[in-house]
């Protein structure tokens, strides 16, 4: 059967297209030259998308999510436009409606399979890592950036992160370090793999089944040999990575790769000293506190919180500015030392918005 793409809403632009084939949901995010970065528009077409295919009349039995072009699956939100005017109603909305999207996804009653081909991060993380399969590819390129931004590794990243093993998603949270390939099926990024090559045979198959059953022995079919005998390239720093990200604050963490003399170390040191020290504060109290909360939305809703205190402060802006706009790398943090952001500053990015900003999933 020919799919048939189409636009999902007439009154959206053709970022999102949607086919039903074989009782298959088929969404492509359709912003190659962006990375198929996330809009508020993509964002409003995707919802009621998925919740129209979640409806058990509607005939759809699996969602399979992919990004348009080579590059990315989905670079993350498109932080540009969410920039443009400070503090108000677009970050608002925004953020609301993607984290309403990612629990969503995480909550879906089919199954929901996503392609992470090429660049895979931010809010393209909230809507892949929260869902029930994830299927790498050799492109694939895993990172949570977000501190060197002056946001936090939210979109569900307080949930999944400190689920990973030992501290490897304090250490992927903090420093923004990069898996690619078959390292994100190692690490648990991905659950499932297949070769870019076998990514039709994989669609014609999947068209085939229908039970749940039958969708995990499909995709469990397609992981190549190769992504199975993959030895993770962090599993010889494990050891380390557990024993220094272990420590009881970002200071200590700090300290203990200062201690190191090893390549990892000096990436690592690297990647923190890139990044807003109000947001690694707040990044690693959100993932030691993530670890004990029982849900998806539990977590959704502290990190809405965190990111509505982000896009009312400064260092956001600052951070897009420098990473984005001008491109000079050379973010002027507003208090520009760990030892500056003070313990009465974090704990009100976890403090309570006004109830009509709280959020409601």
């Amino acid at each position: 059967m020919r799919s048939i793409w189409r636009q999902y809403s007439s009154s959206q632009s053709d970022s999102v297209l949607s086919s039903v084939e074989g009782g298959v949901g088929r969404i492509t995010l359709n912003r190659p030259k962006a990375l198929n970065a996330l809009t508020l528009d993509m964002i409003r077409s995707l919802t009621p998308l998925l919740r129209s295919w979640a409806d058990p009349g509607s005939g759809v039995k699996m969602v399979i999510v992919r990004g348009a072009g080579d590059k990315a699956f989905c670079a993350g939100g498109d932080i540009k436009a969410i920039t443009e005017v400070p503090g108000g109603q677009i970050q608002r909305d925004f953020f609301r409606e993607e984290y309403q999207l990612d629990h969503l996804v995480g909550t879906l009653s089919i199954p929901y399979i996503s392609i992470l081909n090429g660049i895979t991060m931010g809010g393209g993380v909230g809507i892949s890592v929260n869902g029930r399969y994830r299927v790498a590819t050799e492109k694939s390129v895993f990172a949570m950036p977000e501190n060197a931004i002056g946001l936090v590794p939210d979109v569900g990243g307080g949930y999944f992160l400190p689920r990973m093993s030992g501290e490897l998603g304090m250490f992927l949270g903090l420093t923004g370090h990069r898996l690619k390939g078959w390292d994100c099926l190692s690490s648990g990024v991905a659950t499932h793999a297949v070769r870019l090559d076998q990514m039709e045979n994989l669609y014609k198959e999947l068209e085939g089944v229908g039970k749940e059953e039958d969708i995990q022995n499909v995709l469990d079919h397609f992981v190549p040999i190769e992504a199975k005998e993959h030895k993770f390239s962090l599993a010889d720093q494990m050891e380390d990575i557990n024993r220094i990200f272990g420590g009881d604050s970002v200071e200590s963490i700090v300290e203990n790769l200062l201690e190191e003399n090893s390549d990892i170390a000096r990436k690592a040191l690297k990647g923190l000293a890139a990044a807003s020290p109000t947001s690694l504060k707040v990044a690693f109290r959100q993932l030691r506190t993530g670890k004990d909360m029982d849900s998806l939305g539990e977590v959704l809703k502290m990190e809405h919180r965190l990111v509505t205190r982000c896009y009312r402060d400064k260092d956001f802006y600052e951070g897009v500015r420098a990473t984005l706009v001008d491109r000079d790398n050379k973010p002027a943090w507003q208090p520009p030392t760990l030892a500056e952001v003070s313990e009465e500053r974090v704990n009100f990015y976890f403090s309570p918005l006004e109830e009509d900003v709280e959020l409601k999933l």
